[in-house]
């Protein structure tokens, strides 16, 4: 996850954030206000700013400095625990919100469900988020696609709300379901490139690879016009601690 510290200032401004209405619904979920949330892989804080809302004390989990540097300037009030998940100590009995925000699949894939139930009290509630960034323009998503996979055929997405499926097949926690909203993203040349820089398997390639990437994926944006609109899916998973 400190993959993304050396772009920390380019990932705040040019992630998209995440709709409030998750705040309301985390609530609605848990039947209260929460005495105490904590965040899995806060990054520069754009989840937080959706968990913040829901009350009570607010720890933030973020392994990489550089990424926590923004996210405790925005949240004075929250703790900051610079560290990975698995370094974390929770409190006794648990917090009541446990949130992760385009982080689940930086945990270890055997423990992470156990770990977060075991980091909840019971009755607490599992928050998981994220983006999954497609295209509104199907013929302009598969070009970009034909493009980054000649750049590198290696890279695979992971299924639609693959996260629901990990919390199901857990069995750890009760009445899971999620939530989506679909948000168009219109993006310029510039604000697209941007956004691909932040990218994980983006950031894994040499400069060279990445410099390449990025000319021809700007050329590409400005064959369509020099706009391309995002269909940005936000899913919203929760579950309930069970016993």
């Amino acid at each position: 996850m400190r993959l993304f510290g050396e772009v920390a200032g380019l990932y705040d401004a040019a992630r998209p954030g995440y709709p409030a209405s998750f705040a309301d619904a985390i609530l609605a979920f848990h039947g209260r206000e929460p005495a105490s949330v904590a965040e899995i892989g806060a990054g520069t804080g754009k989840g937080t700013a959706v968990l913040a809302r829901l009350g009570g004390t607010l720890t933030c989990i973020e392994p990489d400095p550089r990424m926590a540097a923004p996210l405790i300037a925005r949240f004075p009030s929250a703790t900051v625990h610079t560290g990975t998940f698995e370094e974390w100590t929770p409190p006794p009995g648990g917090v009541d919100v446990l949130g992760c925000a385009m982080a689940w699949h930086w945990l270890d894939p055997a423990t992470r469900n156990e770990r977060a139930r075991d980091a909840l009290s019971a009755g607490g509630t599992l928050a998981i988020f994220g983006h999954r960034y497609g295209y509104a323009d199907p013929a302009q998503g598969a070009a970009i696609q034909a493009a980054l996979n000649d750049l590198d055929p290696t890279v695979q997405d992971r299924p639609v709300d693959w996260f629901h499926e990990d919390v199901l097949a857990a069995g750890l926690f009760t009445g899971v379901h999620k939530q989506v909203v679909n948000t168009p993203l219109p993006l310029d040349r510039t604000a697209y490139l941007d956004l691909t820089r932040t990218f994980g398997p983006f950031l894994r390639h040499s400069p060279e690879l990445q410099r390449r990437g990025l000319e021809r994926l700007g050329r590409l944006i400005d064959d369509f016009g020099g706009t391309v609109t995002l269909d940005l899916r936000t899913t919203l998973v929760l579950g309930s601690r069970a016993g």
